[in-house]
């Protein structure tokens, strides 16, 4: 459950370049906040404290914001109105949806001679016969209740009735405290059933299918599991913080030693064999930062690690690192890698055709057979033509 904290009002306060000590409006709504502290010390300038969609069972110090004008702390879990004497500036209060049984709470606010709005819509204690008469009658100074003016006529009627209205008031509400106790022995009984319930379900999924499926009660306490449910569900979906456990590495080489082949970020790439080297092209993002490019060269793989994620390549024929050129294209952003071979391929090198004599010397000319076997000379490296057998596939 969420704490009013320094960094959540400062958060809020955007608007007013995060200052909270001159803040004069705040809205700290759908913050799953329990318990209002902390703002009437940090913010005591405010004129407007919107704090609708919490758990708020219990006002409570709001006495030093003497400015206050504009209080609304609809749909939370408060049972009585209390503790706002001190705001001598408040103009309108809003305690709409929530479970406000005792009534006579409202004399608490005699003494808030500004005040002119009061909303208590959805309130248990709005049944109650002559609740508009008792409200208007003990809190002359409003001009609305429940959206509803006040005109002259309906106060002075109310005033009228004011002793009668408050014993039926008081009957009524002692009658609602009743069945408040019994209901929270029952949402007692009916939070043990469910949880022995889930006891015996192993799959999360099922769990929080039970809880939803299950019959419940409106009251505070199941507003608060609700939101507690509600909130374990946005804990599952978000992405782990910095503090879990760290993924697990993947594997760059065989038992025997020898590199695999990977690439994370499933870049395109080409690599070509020439005679006396490899060149690598690999199709890095145009606008990243080279910084964020680190180039490894070995003597039998290059490793490529692009924004943490790690293209690497194996090669059969060694190559020399300390001679190795990495370039990377102004226009297209893709990184060239030119890898020297260790041994040249000879093999693999064309061979320029002699020059002709203009003169040709007397009874040497080659047949055709000699040329032919002229070009097959060489060595034939088999090395390069069966793999050993020992040899890995590639990952």
């Amino acid at each position: 459950i969420s704490a009013v904290t320094e960094e959540l009002v400062r958060k809020k306060s955007e608007h007013n370049e995060r200052l909270i000590s001159t803040l004069e409006e705040i809205s700290l709504h759908q913050e799953d906040i329990e318990v209002i502290e902390n703002i009437g010390n940090w913010c005591r300038d405010l004129k407007i404290l919107l704090m609708q969609s919490n758990l708020i069972g219990r006002l409570e110090n709001l006495h030093k914001l003497k400015r206050l004008e504009y209080l609304n702390v609809a749909i939370n879990n408060i049972e009585r109105i209390e503790n706002l004497e001190g705001c001598e500036s408040l103009n309108k209060l809003d305690f709409t949806l929530n479970f406000i049984g005792e009534l006579t709470s409202v004399e608490s606010l005699k003494g808030n001679i500004n005040l002119r709005e009061l909303l208590l819509i959805g309130n248990p204690c709005v049944d109650y016969p002559n609740y508009r008469a008792y409200v208007i009658a003990t809190l002359p100074q409003l001009t609305s209740l429940d959206c509803v003016d006040v005109t002259p006529s309906e106060r002075l009627a109310a005033t009228r009735e004011l002793a009668h209205n408050r014993a039926i008031i008081v009957q009524k509400q002692a009658d609602q405290a009743i069945e408040r106790d019994e209901q929270r022995l029952r949402v007692v009984e009916q939070q043990a059933e469910l949880a022995e319930k889930c006891s015996h379900i192993e799959d999360e999924e099922e769990r929080t299918k039970a809880f939803w499926q299950a019959k419940s009660e409106h009251c505070p306490e199941i507003r608060t599991e609700i939101a507690r449910q509600h909130r374990l569900g946005r804990e599952r979906h978000e992405p782990k913080s910095a503090l879990d456990p760290p993924k697990r590495k993947p594997h760059l080489f065989a038992p025997c030693g020898r590199p695999y082949n990977l690439n994370q970020g499933k870049l395109n790439f080409n690599l070509q064999d020439e005679a006396d080297h490899y060149a690598l092209q690999l199709e890095v993002y145009r606008h990243m930062d080279t910084s964020l490019i680190d180039v490894d060269v070995q003597t039998n793989y290059t490793r490529v690690t692009v924004k943490k994620k790690i293209f690497q390549i194996a090669y059969n024929e060694e190559v020399k690192p300390d001679a190795s050129i990495v370039q990377r294209s102004q226009i297209t952003g893709h990184l060239l890698i030119t890898l020297k071979k260790l041994k040249v391929n000879e093999l693999l090198i064309p061979k320029k055709s002699p020059a002709k004599s203009s003169s040709k010397t007397s009874g040497e000319s080659k047949t055709g057979g000699e040329q032919d076997k002229e070009k097959l000379r060489g060595v034939v490296d088999i090395s390069n033509i069966i793999p050993p057998d020992d040899l890995p596939d590639l990952i």
